[in-house]
């Protein structure tokens, strides 16, 4: 089962990380020590005298842009027992693979983070239904936090143990939400030690508002990129938000005709990899039927393609749970197995009446 953890308020962003550290330093150990990336690849290239000076910069860049955010980071590893240098890699993966040497990267150890959305609002329904896939080494590794701050906000974030929330989905007190999908842009789109997109959706957890929420993601220097579904439950607002290096942003409005998003870009022009199981999702969602909330529901359950399903079960990624927000409920559903099935096994409220607004 899927565990919740309270914190906060706290003293400064350290203690925050420490308790998190400290509450899930066995689930945050487990996947430290389980994750080949990290032992076979990341670390080896961290502890080379020739790649020092590119760890040093990411690190430098990102401390300065979110001090708050790295003595987080800082916070969670010291909780946990572990070495900094260890949590810190784990939350710059998809800012250190491309930069490798060929040679070091084992392509079956690592493929894409494949997320799936299905996006609407309509007269009849407003929902953002999100499957959070990821390397099968993160089963079990994962938790939720429901975080309050010292001015007062509250945010809840599906979390991946050892990294900051949330490189998943959340949502705060100011009714906004958002849920992630990677974007895989070609090396020559790629900018060295950026901003890493774990700090950026950190600081979407304290956005005020969509508005607020863009001017975040429009200030970080991104190194990958990412596209980011933002939703402003009040509002009844969904806007797709794609990113890349050198400060390119493109948004749609998700309006009446359902708009499934895979791993690929759909709007910004940026070059990007072709990735078949991005584009077999993209294919098979087009064809199916996307009236309501069940039937997005079939869509994200769909494993018609054995290869290249919506729903994952592995050898390599795995469909960790599903969520459903629902803005005219003001809900957050999260399901773990096929939502197909309709298991739920946790519901959240994402009024803002059921929190203590600042």
């Amino acid at each position: 089962m899927l565990e919740m953890f309270e914190v906060g308020p706290c003293e400064d962003g350290y203690q925050m990380g420490f308790l998190i550290g400290k509450r899930f330093s066995n689930l945050i150990r487990s996947r430290v020590a389980t994750d080949l990336v990290l032992q076979n690849q990341l670390l080896p290239f961290a502890q080379t005298l020739q790649h020092k000076p590119f760890i040093e910069a990411l690190m430098e860049n990102n401390l300065k842009k979110y001090p708050r955010y790295w003595d987080e980071l800082v916070g969670t590893a010291e909780g946990s027992g572990l070495p900094v240098l260890d949590i810190m890699l784990i939350n710059f993966r998809k800012e250190i693979l491309p930069f490798l040497p060929k040679t070091a990267i084992n392509t079956n150890a690592d493929g894409p983070d494949d997320c799936s959305d299905i996006l609407v609002v309509n007269d009849s329904m407003a929902v953002a239904a999100h499957n959070e896939d990821a390397n099968v080494a993160l089963v079990g590794h994962t938790y939720l936090i429901k975080g309050t701050l010292s001015n007062g906000l509250t945010y809840f974030a599906y979390t991946y143990a050892g990294e900051l929330p949330s490189c998943a989905f959340g949502f705060n007190s100011h009714a906004l939400a958002f849920t992630l999908n990677s974007v895989p842009p070609t090396e020559d789109e790629i900018v060295p030690v950026g901003i890493g997109r774990n700090f950026i959706s950190r600081d979407l957890l304290e956005a005020t508002s969509i508005e607020d929420a863009l001017t975040r993601i429009n200030s970080a220097e991104v190194s990958v990129g990412h596209s980011y579904n933002l939703i402003d439950i009040g509002r009844r607002k969904i806007l797709n938000v794609e990113t890349a290096s050198r400060n390119r942003v493109s948004i749609h409005e998700v309006g009446a005709t359902p708009y499934f998003h895979a791993n690929m870009y759909l709007h910004l022009q940026v070059q990007q990899v072709q990735d078949e199981n991005s584009i077999s999702r993209q294919e098979r969602a087009a064809v199916l039927t996307k009236g309501s909330k069940n039937d997005f529901l079939s869509l994200l359950g769909d494993t018609k393609n054995s290869k290249y399903p919506i729903y994952m079960r592995g050898p390599l990624l795995y469909t960790l749970c599903t969520a459903v927000i629902d803005l005219d409920e003001q809900t957050l559903m999260i399901i773990e197995g096929n939502p197909k099935n309709g298991e739920t096994s946790h519901v959240f409220s994402m009024s803002s009446k059921e929190f203590k607004m600042p």
